[in-house]
């Protein structure tokens, strides 16, 4: 995933791909590209939550 992206922007573009995949008017090579590329987002989104969360557990004991 390219450095400059945030957790909103990768969010904002789930919800694209979500939205080109739930109106099912992509080719079949289109869509699988479309959901790999979601599968990789949710995969960092994922990452970022568990960093944040482990950024707050260690503000809390402190």
């Amino acid at each position: 995933m390219s450095e400059n992206l945030t957790y909103e922007k990768a969010i904002e573009r789930l919800d694209e791909i979500v939205s080109l995949l739930e109106k099912n008017d992509v080719s079949l090579d289109d869509a699988l590209k479309l959901f790999e590329e979601g599968t990789k987002l949710a995969a960092y989104c994922s990452e970022m939550l568990g960093t944040a969360k482990q950024k707050i557990t260690t503000i809390e004991k402190d």
